[in-house]
């Protein structure tokens, strides 16, 4: 196993975050810094991150409904509230899998498995999100072309992939990218105002009759629902 899927594997981050570790030079193997990411350590070698020994764990995947208020992060420079907070200490070891806004509410995903990351957020796999999005002011149909074409946002296209009016003022929305805070931003372009957005769906999981603030262990069942498959 390569040595950033090792490090994913152990629950450090994603695959993409543990090479920026590998080539900042803060990971060693058996005592000595290695920027070598075809490095394959085995059972019986010494992987730190920062100077801390890295331990493999069996997979984890909890879903959150995550609250408006509370920031997905794991520390807060302005000592807001976080996700973290909602959770038990024991499950302080994971991290999120993408992120939600402060005010944005619904489905939220914590890991240790970076492999599951990888496959939910990296655009290539085409999973999608869905979103219940409440407006400022009644829907005009006549602009959902011009969401599904894409407007340029951060250098790149920002697309909504389906639109579906569920009353005046609110959408069901579904996204395959994860641009920061894209639904807002979007709907700014053709001039509305987003007042409130909450995600149900990841793949197949939904959010469903989980309470605000609670979290469940996601079974086999729910994995296979959330699309990634390896």
């Amino acid at each position: 196993m390569r040595l950033n899927r090792f490090l994913a594997a152990a629950g450090v981050g994603s695959r993409r975050h543990c090479d920026g570790l590998i080539a900042a030079g803060r990971v060693t193997v058996n005592g000595k810094i290695c920027t070598n990411f075809s490095a394959q350590p085995g059972a019986q070698d010494h992987v730190k991150v920062d100077g801390k020994l890295v331990r493999t764990a069996p997979a984890l995947t909890i879903m959150l409904h995550k609250p408006a208020g509370f920031v997905s992060t794991r520390k807060d420079p302005h000592a807001r509230d976080t996700v973290f907070d909602l959770i038990p200490q024991k499950y302080h070891r994971l991290f999120n899998i993408g992120r939600l806004d402060a005010q944005t509410e619904g489905l939220l995903l914590l890991t240790n498995d970076g492999e599951l990351a990888q496959r939910l957020t990296h655009p290539r796999h085409k999973i999608d999100k869905e979103y219940a999005v409440t407006l400022d002011r009644p829907w005009d149909p006549a602009l959902a072309p011009k969401l599904l074409r894409g407007i340029f946002l951060d250098g790149q296209r920002a697309k909504i992939e389906k639109i579906h009016s569920v009353s005046p003022t609110r959408l069901l929305v579904v996204l395959r990218q994860g641009i920061n805070r894209q639904i807002h931003r979007m709907f700014e372009v053709v001039g509305y105002r987003v007042k409130h957005l909450l995600r149900l769906r990841i793949g197949n999981l939904r959010l469903a009759d989980l309470p605000r603030g609670h979290w469940r262990v996601l079974t086999a069942r729910d994995l296979s629902r959330l699309g990634a498959s390896r």
